[in-house]
């Protein structure tokens, strides 16, 4: 008898084991598929995780739960990614941070719900192939400018700690990491499908494919060689001031004559009668009234920037400003004062002892804190509590390069644009031969975000091989060359100031990318339309004979 029971005991435990299994593993599929992603995201050094991060997923996607629940549990692990890999937005901007997590993980639900539409409607090959082309569909209109624009998780990002792997960026972009890591994630979980239902012969094959497909990248970027040479030409100064973002924001006396004082004596100690351009940091000139770009001269807090200057008149220097323009008539960006509309920009200047030669204005804005898509301009006022500035900046959308008296032709990037590899190509396209980036990653604090959007520096230099001169005000500063390769980084919170010999030459090779752009994403595009249409096609004829067949009846 108390075998029986003891058996039955035993029995009722397996049974609800296993129900409870059956119940929760896809929640935890799901949450394990957020955190392979961002344990394989920089700068972790576990980035060979993210062959296997979607793999979970695909699991679900033949599990046969329904399509809701399916959708609920691709939301829960694209939630996991985007808070694990960037929380520290948070240190910028709390509402922006929350904007930032709940629409990108939205967005990032509809290339798989449309791949599970195709797959029903299509079979499993072409549902592997939209799953293809709807991702990156997707990050290809998430490089646009389209107000809610947030491609720090491109899947092609995955691999900038590793330049090593991804030579090959000068033709594809980071288009072809996305590929890559697409591609072999499906391959891999049809390895592991087939290895499951005990089909050996198949899945040797399958297995033998992956590894290609893992491999044939890495082996060819190794046959582009990499020659690491200190390169010749004019000298380059880079500053990093080191000065805490919230007191350069604030309005203490005195604060902005401290700042440029920092300034200029951190540029001291490397200037020499042989520099030839210097770097200030974004926003490096900032005062609470900000600095009219027509009267720059005539200011008197920069009058020791001027004396500066004049001590060496062979140089230039390009440095992050906060500025404003007077118009004569109002614009979506005017801000009125006094019957006078003006202009403010997060901008940024080429100044030599003469004055100012050039301006550019930054174009791509931060969703949240310095912009917001049409649809969503009503909580404006929700984001100002917050210290956002969504209605405050206006853009310029043409580019235009800095043209530099000892030849430099700079391309200029302001915060996070240099993360756009679409919008810095232009640049190099139309003539420019070196990428300044200036930054303020200070407002993220000691974090994983400085890190990342340092190394994603090292593939707008691969895909255009092209120098990078990097200055942030609170670090990392330092140059990369045209492979990818970091030269002088500079701790975070240390205030430093580096030179380089830099070529001053036009660039007259171009990298095919350059000069053809992102056609992989062009080509996926097109095949998403070409999906789509193929299958409401299928749904309205299908619609067609079932009403034909209920009138016939």
């Amino acid at each position: 008898m108390e075998k029986q029971e003891l058996g039955i005991t035993a029995n009722n435990f397996y049974f609800y084991q296993n129900n409870f299994l059956k119940r929760f593993l896809p929640l935890w599929l799901a949450l394990l598929s957020g955190l392979l992603l961002w344990a394989a995201w920089p700068v972790s050094p576990l980035t060979v995780l993210i062959f296997a991060g979607f793999v979970p997923l695909l699991w679900l996607a033949e599990s046969g739960i329904s399509r809701r629940r399916f959708f609920r549990l691709v939301y829960l692990s694209m939630f996991t990614w985007n808070v694990a890999a960037t929380w520290w937005i948070w240190n910028a901007s709390a509402p922006g941070a929350v904007a930032a997590f709940l629409a990108n993980s939205l967005l990032m639900c509809l290339p798989w719900l449309g791949y599970i539409v195709v797959r029903k409607w299509l079979g499993p090959v072409f549902g592997y192939i939209s799953l293809l082309a709807f991702w990156m569909c997707f990050e290809y209109i998430h490089l646009q400018d389209w107000g809610l624009s947030w491609p720090w998780l491109t899947l092609g990002n995955v691999f900038a700690t590793h330049p090593e792997w991804i030579q090959w960026y000068e033709y594809t972009g980071t288009a072809g990491g996305s590929l890559w890591v697409l591609a072999v994630n499906i391959l891999f979980f049809e390895y592991l499908k087939t290895y499951r239902n005990n089909r050996a012969q198949r899945s040797y094959g399958l297995l033998g494919l992956t590894l290609i497909c893992l491999f044939l990248p890495l082996g060819l970027s190794m046959l582009m060689a990499v020659h690491k040479q200190v390169p010749g030409g004019n000298e380059v100064v880079i500053v990093q001031p080191n000065i805490d973002p919230y007191e350069k924001v604030s309005d203490v006396t005195g604060s902005f004559e401290a700042q440029l004082q920092k300034l200029i004596r951190t540029s001291e100690t490397k200037v020499d009668s042989t520099t030839r351009l210097l770097i200030w940091p974004e926003t490096a000139l900032y005062m609470a009234s900000g600095i009219d770009e027509a009267a720059m001269k005539e200011n008197y807090f920069l009058n020791p920037l001027w004396e500066f200057l004049r001590k060496h008149p062979r140089m230039s220097l390009f440095t992050g400003v906060e500025s404003y323009r007077q118009l004569e008539q109002a614009t979506p960006f005017t801000r009125e004062f006094s019957g006078q509309f003006y202009e403010a920009y997060n901008g940024s200047v080429l100044l030599d002892s003469n004055g100012a030669t050039a301006f550019y204005h930054k174009s791509m804005l931060v969703p949240g804190v310095e912009t917001l898509p049409w649809f969503l301009k009503f909580i404006d006022s929700w984001f100002e509590k917050f210290g956002g500035t969504t209605a405050g900046y206006a853009t310029q959308k043409e580019r235009n390069i800095l043209r530099e008296k000892n030849g430099f032709s700079i391309a200029p990037s302001i915060c996070y644009e240099s993360i756009y590899g679409g919008f810095m190509r232009h640049y190099i396209k139309d003539g420019a031969n070196l990428i300044c980036i200036i930054t303020n990653d200070g407002w993220w604090k000691n974090t994983p975000g400085h890190k990342q959007h340092m190394n994603y520096a090292r593939l707008r230099a691969i895909e255009t091989r092209t120098w990078v001169a990097r200055s942030a005000n609170t670090g990392i500063s330092c140059f990369i060359d045209p492979f990818g390769s970091v030269w002088q980084p500079q701790p975070y919170n240390t205030t430093a100031a580096i030179k380089q010999l830099l070529p001053a030459s036009r660039r007259d090779i171009k990298t095919f990318y350059v000069r053809h752009g992102d056609i992989l994403s062009f080509i996926m595009t097109g095949l998403s339309l070409l999906l789509t249409g193929w299958v409401l096609g299928m749904k309205t004829k299908e619609k067609f004979f079932r009403n034909k067949k209920s009138s016939a009846v």
